[in-house]
């Protein structure tokens, strides 16, 4: 099994035609373009401001807590040339048994998932060797 290495949300930054997500370790970052949406969101989400109707995560979340699934990590699984790849770890408590799903995902809806719930992320490490270094400015 690949060892995972854990990262963080460094920064956001957003303008009208995407957002920019910078990932990493205190070594090495990288960068992951996607949605002004996704943007809007999460400044929604850290700057605590009400929002006027649920959004999907909103959803995501109730409907995983009305089936008892519990998020556990979101894994950067693969990137190919700019394009990422993303899984979500779950875990599904019925009765008395517990099972494991892990879920294909976008990045972009994994990583929300991950900063509104406080979820731990990580990378394989041929996510850092072949992700495009960036600098934080």
């Amino acid at each position: 099994m690949t060892e995972l290495i854990p990262i963080t949300f460094k920064k956001i930054m957003q303008s009208r035609s995407y957002t920019v997500l910078i990932l990493g370790t205190d070594k090495q970052k990288f960068a992951i373009y996607t949605d002004p949406h996704v943007g809007y969101t999460l400044q929604l989400h850290l700057t605590q401001k009400q929002r006027p109707r649920p959004l999907t995560y909103d959803l995501i979340n109730k409907i995983f807590k009305g089936f008892d699934i519990k998020i556990l990590q979101v894994v950067i699984s693969d990137v190919q040339d700019t394009i990422f790849f993303a899984k979500l770890f779950l875990e599904l408590s019925a009765k008395e048994m517990k099972e494991i799903l892990e879920i294909d995902a976008r990045p972009s809806d994994c990583l929300t998932l991950a900063l509104v719930n406080n979820i731990p992320l990580f990378c394989k490490p041929e996510v850092l060797a072949k992700a495009m270094p960036v600098e934080e400015q």
